[in-house]
């Protein structure tokens, strides 16, 4: 890819009518369809436009960065933890970036089209193809979401899968010692419930998505990467601590 191409890709001007497009097709089923909560917008305020690292649990495919989307680009235009009506569409927030398997990006036009709203496409090293794997992880991989933070704010989910209490992946831990990003965890709810895997068609209607937005993190950056990943996994209550906790665990239990 030419440094002319990538530029383009990475401008407003594709970035932002897929923004629009995207918003304006999804806002339904954020506020009309389901209800989305939302708690924590204030520790959006004041943040640098790069090198913030937000770090979250996953439950769909592209429901849950399609929210975030929608949340970055509220609070762009000084909206408080609600949505409301879309105008912020208009003229959308685009310094996003989101982490994403390659596979999952590459699967389907639709797919395909969404990368164009700032996907940071990676190889699973120990999944492909619906098998589990084992291989290396890629520092091509690791350069372009080092590249990415340089620019954008950058949403990845240290799970690496939609699966609830999955163990978390170093990889995370290493992009927060080798860069030192301001890092906020985001807890989001609902979404499993709402959506199907791939958080496009509706599974139950009026379910009420949350998300909250936690402070930045303070951590040491020089502290062994398991140390951070451990810390990062609290945060989003995907450790082993939260398991029996959670709504989340006991509603699976109960859909079996």
């Amino acid at each position: 890819m030419s440094k002319f191409t990538n530029w383009l890709l990475n401008s407003r001007l594709v970035k932002g009518p897929v923004y629009t497009l995207v918003g304006f097709a999804t806002w339904p089923g954020l506020n009309l369809v389901n209800r989305t909560e939302i708690t924590g917008m204030e520790h959006l305020k004041g943040l640098p436009r790069q090198n913030v690292l937000f770090v979250s649990n996953h439950q769909t495919y592209f429901a849950d960065v399609i929210t975030f989307i929608h949340i970055f680009c509220a609070r762009q235009w000084r909206k408080k933890n609600r949505l409301g009506l879309p105008y912020y569409l208009l003229w959308p927030a685009t310094r996003i970036k989101f982490v994403a398997a390659e596979e999952t990006m590459k699967s389907n036009l639709l797919s395909r089209i969404f990368t164009l709203a700032g996907a940071v496409t990676v190889k699973r090293t120990w999944r492909a193809q619906g098998q589990d794997v084992h291989r290396e992880r890629d520092e091509k991989d690791t350069g372009k979401i080092d590249e990415a933070l340089s620019k954008n704010w950058v949403i990845t989910f240290p799970q690496g899968t939609t699966k609830p209490f999955a163990p978390g992946r170093k990889g995370t831990a290493h992009i927060i010692k080798n860069n030192r990003p301001i890092v906020i965890p985001v807890v989001i709810n609902g979404f499993w419930r709402a959506f199907d895997k791939k958080g496009l068609n509706f599974k139950k209607r009026g379910s009420t998505l949350s998300v909250q937005i936690k402070p930045p993190l303070t951590l040491d950056y020089d502290a062994p990467a398991e140390t951070i990943l451990n810390q990062v996994m609290d945060a989003i209550e995907q450790s082993k601590q939260f398991m029996l906790k959670g709504k989340h665990h006991l509603m699976n239990i109960l859909d079996k």
